[in-house]
């Protein structure tokens, strides 16, 4: 089970005096440092397969040096960040050495931490660090980072110094044991990208009568936007809205024919979406059997 902590900004705690560095530096990393520079900690050095990549972490951060190799940072630097690609993560490591008592952290939150067992076996402390957050725009990303959710697996006495890092950047923490890593990603998905491809499929049925997509989602983002803020005020199960969360069959078998006559290819993910709300509705106590049931077979019978 997951244990979660809710922490705010603290002073001066276990791992704030370290000089940090990032092997990688791309938009994650972008972010990372430069806020971690923002609350006072010190960002000394980067490096990247890019040069550039390097050049703009570096270039927001007085007194940090953009290095030609990771093996500077890896010598120079007390933590580590290594924020390269999940693929590139244990070659990366393995290719370095590394010192007793170093601090070795990625940022990924599929990749199991024995990718650092490189670093590891060198006497260095390993673990992950990985912000429940999205960074396709470093500077909203830097914007959005306090406040969410920091995910930290390491033994002691690296975890300590991780807590106070996340909490120092105003984040909560959430810890995860071992082993499940993949599945943690797996659930931020359905918060993060799912989201995407289902608002894909709604502009799509917006341009069938002629809107734009900047249309379409100044329609729908607030209609989003209030969802998220009823399920974070009363669960995901207790604020669902829609038809089927009233019983509403009629509405239901008419998005049914509508979706059949504009792309027969939406019918399965709208069913199975159907079918969990039904769950989720009769569970609440919103809609009585009989009328789950009668959903049930409205979305399973077959269609021509």
């Amino acid at each position: 089970m997951l244990q979660q902590t809710v922490s705010s900004p603290s002073g001066q705690a276990a791992g704030l005096s370290l000089n940090i560095g990032f092997i990688g530096a791309g938009r994650l990393a972008r972010t990372l440092a430069w806020h971690s520079h923002a609350r006072g900690l010190r960002v000394t050095a980067a490096a990247s397969r890019t040069p550039a990549s390097a050049q703009a972490l570096a270039a927001r951060i007085p007194g940090c040096a953009a290095h030609g190799t990771a093996q500077a940072v890896a010598d120079q630097c007390d933590l580590i960040f290594v924020t390269t690609p999940d693929a590139a993560l244990e070659a990366t490591v393995s290719a370095l050495r590394w010192r007793a008592g170093t601090r070795v952290v990625h940022c990924s939150g599929a990749t199991e931490i024995t990718v650092l067992r490189a670093a590891a076996a060198a006497g260095a402390l390993t673990g992950g660090f990985h912000p429940m957050q999205t960074f396709a725009d470093p500077q909203t990303a830097l914007e959005k980072l306090p406040g969410c959710t920091i995910t930290i697996e390491a033994a002691a006495p690296l975890d300590a110094e991780l807590i106070a890092l996340a909490r120092h950047l105003g984040c909560r923490i959430n810890h995860l044991p071992p082993g499940t890593r993949a599945l943690y990603h797996a659930a931020a998905g359905y918060a993060s990208q799912f989201i995407n491809a289902l608002l894909a499929d709604a502009v799509k049925m917006w341009a069938s009568w002629g809107a734009s997509e900047s249309e379409a989602l100044q329609a729908l983002m607030p209609l989003a936007q209030g969802t998220l803020a009823a399920i974070a005020s009363g669960g995901a199960a207790a604020s669902m809205p829609g038809p089927v969360s009233r019983g509403d069959t009629g509405s239901v078998a008419q998005h049914l024919h509508a979706l059949g006559g504009f792309d027969p290819g939406t019918l399965p993910l709208y069913t199975e979406l159907c079918l969990r709300t039904v769950d989720m509705a009769q569970e609440q106590g919103r809609i009585n059997t009989a009328r789950a049931a009668s959903l049930r077979q409205l979305l399973t019978a077959p269609r021509h």
